[in-house]
């Protein structure tokens, strides 16, 4: 009987520590699985507020800036060229505002060094503009497919635009252009617009139907390679088949990657090659001398990669920003810091950057940048560790 009754007790006393490991591992389970669904909700904050409007903006800006030059063309008057500046320096500023997120179509499809290379080869130009023929082969390039082709990347993008229509921080004098030289911009313009349509159309599902329609037409690649997603679809597939991404984890540390790579470039390349002496060739806008809003907006597409959203359209509570702060609220801190005296620091830089790359603030706006991407390299580290809590 005693032993009966003694296994009896050893029966119910594995049955207890059955019941105590499940009542254990269920709160885990269950903040797991809440982990994951906040992850989640933080990648669509971010591609709908964040990357879609962006580039929706981008795409909108580079279409109208297609047509101010064709009025341009039509009708070369100051106003036509003052009016072609202002709608450059709006589509500049939404590509400058993309750039924590180069990853994804921009590097796959080689559309970044396509629309944004530095300097401008003017030897090439002075060449092209030498050639009767490429002029009129230009001429007659109606989507801008020629152009995109046949021009390198040091005669396209942004950087050939600018060259035409500014001098010396102030649009050009209409005086000093001739029909050669806007022919080249509008080919070289609807070639820029047709990049910022396929950025758009493959991030976003719901891009408009007509950016749609050109790049089916163009026959461009929208989708992930090897796979029938839009970026935005693949990242928020994450752990799914055909994502690209293992986990809610992989996807925020892309993001995280994406800050990383601009803080550096704007830090190391962008300000550092020129103040260092290493290239002072390599000044990014020098015609229109908007170098210093560009880092601006460079780091500003940080912080509304962290912080939730654009302007208008964040919300810190759905962030990578509270993702952190509520898991390790003293890197929150220095996160959020780190861009604010990243984007004090570029503020502050004594313009314009083309004239006065050698001065101490350029120097303090790279160690600022270098701070911003080690401080983001501990944030993407984070999201291991708390995973692993």
């Amino acid at each position: 009987m005693k032993k009966l009754f003694r296994n009896a007790m050893l029966v119910a006393a594995s049955a207890l520590l059955a019941v105590s490991v499940s009542s254990c591992n269920k709160p885990n389970e269950t903040t797991d699985e809440a982990n994951k669904e906040t992850k989640e909700a933080i990648v669509k904050q971010y591609l709908n507020h964040t990357v879609y409007p962006t580039y929706t903006n981008l795409a909108n800006e580079t279409d109208k800036l297609v047509e101010c030059l064709e009025s341009l063309k039509a009708n070369m008057t100051q106003n036509n060229v003052n009016d072609a500046t202002v709608t450059f320096l709006e589509a500049r500023h939404w590509w400058e505002m993309s750039e924590a997120f180069l990853f994804g179509a921009a590097n796959d499809f080689g559309i970044d060094p396509h629309i944004d290379s530095w300097p401008l080869d003017e030897d090439a130009f002075n060449n092209l503009m030498a050639s009767p023929s490429m002029i009129a082969t230009l001429a007659n390039d109606e989507d801008g497919t020629v152009a995109g082709e046949q021009l390198g990347n040091a005669l396209l993008g942004f950087h050939g635009i600018e060259y035409i229509l500014f001098r010396d921080g102030q649009p050009r004098n209409v005086d000093e252009l001739n029909d050669d030289m806007i022919t080249y911009i509008v080919a070289v313009a609807r070639d820029l617009r047709n990049r910022c349509f396929q950025l758009e159309v493959s991030w976003n599902p719901e891009a408009a139907q007509a950016h749609k329609d050109l790049m089916e037409e163009l026959e461009f690649n929208t989708t992930v390679i090897g796979s029938d997603n839009t970026y935005g679809d693949n990242m928020t597939l994450a752990g799914q088949a055909g994502s690209t991404y293992a986990t809610f984890t992989n996807a925020l540390e892309a993001i995280a990657d994406g800050c990383i790579d601009i803080a550096d470039e704007v830090g190391t390349s962008k300000i550092g090659k020129c103040h260092t002496g290493e290239d002072v060739t390599y000044v990014e806008s020098p015609y229109s001398q908007k170098s210093i809003r560009d880092f601006y907006d460079n780091i500003t597409s940080i912080k509304n990669a962290y912080m939730g959203g654009l302007e208008g359209q964040r919300d810190e509570t759905i962030s990578v920003h509270t993702y952190i702060k509520d898991n390790n609220a003293e890197l929150d801190t220095k996160a959020v810091n780190a861009i604010e005296n990243a984007l004090t620091a570029i503020n502050n830089m004594k313009a314009p950057f083309v004239q006065y790359y050698m001065d101490a603030s350029a120097g303090k706006a790279m160690e600022a940048c270098q701070d911003l991407s080690d401080v983001m390299a501990e944030v993407k580290a984070e999201f291991a560790k708390i995973d692993n809590k």
